[in-house]
């Protein structure tokens, strides 16, 4: 079998709505195979076990969204526009069917996770909380050493609200709570 990047792109996209739809626990192969229009053994040829699709889900996920991210700030954006677009990410996806944030779903069911599957859970945690300690370092306001704390604070806000507006399904109990945060002075 000749490997075919169109199935594969196909199988990993049909794997994230799933993901951010159901969660980790309701991705099958089987349910995934009729999705994508293949045979459940075709999935097998490209993943060879679930643990190894979620982590490459996982994966995929982060690096866009580093790219994304660092392509705000290499447009020179101010701090507020960059949080601005960072906390629009979160509300895009509850409006694409009121999904949730494929690390942020995974992160919910932590122990039940393969190992490669969690270590790239924490690599999307690591790298929302760099970006953000980047963003605050801009405006100079806290204390260099308080920055990484204060990221770590907005990264688990945001993924708060976003759980809380999924669980409503209502988006705008989001936008609320970001409102809430940016007039608090919680996020820039």
């Amino acid at each position: 079998m000749v490997a075919d990047t169109n199935t594969k792109e196909r199988i990993m996209e049909a794997a994230r709505l799933t993901v951010q739809d159901l969660g980790y626990s309701g991705l099958s192969f089987r349910e995934l195979a009729k999705d994508v229009g293949i045979k459940s053994a075709s999935i097998h040829y490209y993943f060879p076990s679930k643990g190894e699709l979620g982590a490459a889900l996982a994966s995929r996920y982060t690096k866009h969204y580093a790219e994304y991210f660092d392509g705000l700030l290499e447009q020179g954006l101010d701090a507020q526009t960059c949080m601005a677009r960072y906390t629009d990410v979160f509300a895009d996806t509850l409006r694409n069917e009121n999904r949730m944030c494929l690390a942020g779903i995974l992160s919910a069911e932590r122990n039940e996770l393969p190992d490669e599957v969690r270590t790239e859970v924490v690599k999307w945690g690591d790298m929302n909380e760099r970006w953000i300690a980047r963003v605050l370092a801009m405006r100079n306001s806290p204390k260099s050493e308080e920055i990484p704390r204060r990221a770590r604070a907005i990264f688990a806000a945001v993924s708060g609200a976003q759980l809380i507006a999924h669980s409503r399904g209502d988006v705008s109990i989001y936008e609320e709570i970001i409102a809430a945060y940016g007039a608090s002075g919680l996020i820039p």
